[in-house]
């Protein structure tokens, strides 16, 4: 399928960000890249047969990040020799988790395809159009707190750095790998690591967390993605792209979600899979994911897998 270049979308209104909404379908945004040959041609990286959870606990932040609501977990018996579960209060992003295409809106020009009305956008974008589609498709691990370890920069993944698209770019030809249509790119910034690190030596977490390494908001983040065909970003920081952002660059979230439709993962586990990718000398894999089919949803826990 032929889409035009990033540069080539309209604008959108006076926001200063391109839109795709005549490019790909309302319900599937960027997952529309996720084509038949591009799921077959993935299911040929599996070689090992090794399969790698990528999700967190549902309870990993206690409490979760921006003041979300914490899961309540009750066992109970149905009957004398049956148990049973309940999950109340339960926000599907407090943990690994995906944005969905109803998360953000793009002020009053509205949502992903151009609603304005929530019940129809809900409708339309709903998480339960990702459930039934699914999330398959070749898998590349750009470790950039690896890259940055290796080339002796400094890094913190707390410490806020804005990830450039030329970064991306430059972590992308060190690993030897060529982006195509239809990727999924999951980011590692170490920063899951780094707050496993952090909590078990006793910091004050997460209510310490004000700042993270992640994506620059810049249009030029935007224009790598879209051009090289990418079909979701996964990270393991809490917004994929850093906190806090610059008004300057402005926000990521804003520029991928309602404006190009791109599936957007957060607070993934990549410590297994970037050890095991390591060990192999490769960064791509068959990657899965079922989001939740709760209709018109606006997220869902990641159920992300690699398979190797």
């Amino acid at each position: 399928m032929s889409e035009p270049s990033y540069d080539e979308l309209p604008e959108l209104g006076t926001l200063g960000v391109r839109h795709a909404w005549d490019v790909l379908p309302a319900p599937l945004g960027t997952l529309a890249r996720l084509s038949a040959e591009a799921v077959i041609s993935a299911s040929g990286l599996v070689r090992t047969g090794e399969v790698i959870s990528l999700n967190q606990s549902v309870d990993a932040f206690d409490p979760p990040l921006f003041g979300r609501a914490a899961v309540e977990h009750e066992v109970f018996p149905h009957d004398r020799n049956t148990f049973e579960d309940t999950l109340s209060a339960f926000n599907p992003q407090a943990s690994s988790q995906w944005d969905g295409l109803g998360h953000v809106r793009a002020r009053e020009h509205g949502w992903f395809g151009g609603s304005t009305d929530e019940k129809e956008a809900r409708e339309r974008l709903g998480i339960h159009h990702w459930a039934a589609h699914g999330i398959v498709g070749r898998g590349v691990l750009l470790d950039i707190a690896a890259h940055r370890e290796r080339t002796g920069t400094s890094y913190d993944a707390f410490g806020g750095d804005a990830v450039t698209a030329d970064e991306l770019a430059a972590v992308a030809n060190e690993s030897g790998v060529e982006l195509r249509r239809g990727d999924i790119l999951c980011l590692r910034f170490g920063w899951t690591a780094e707050y496993r690190r952090r909590r078990d030596a006793g910091d004050d977490l997460p209510s310490a967390v004000k700042a993270w390494t992640g994506l620059s908001g810049a249009e030029s983040t935007a224009r790598f993605l879209w051009d090289n065909g990418i079909a979701a970003v996964a990270a393991d920081n809490p917004a994929v792209e850093r906190g806090p952002g610059s008004r300057e660059d402005g926000s990521l979230h804003r520029r991928l979600i309602p404006a190009l439709g791109f599936a957007l993962a957060e607070l993934l586990d990549f410590e297994a899979l970037a050890a095991a990718c390591a060990s192999q000398g490769r960064v791509d894999f068959l990657f899965a994911a079922v989001p939740l089919p709760v209709a018109g949803g606006v997220s869902s826990p990641a159920n992300a897998i690699a398979l190797l």
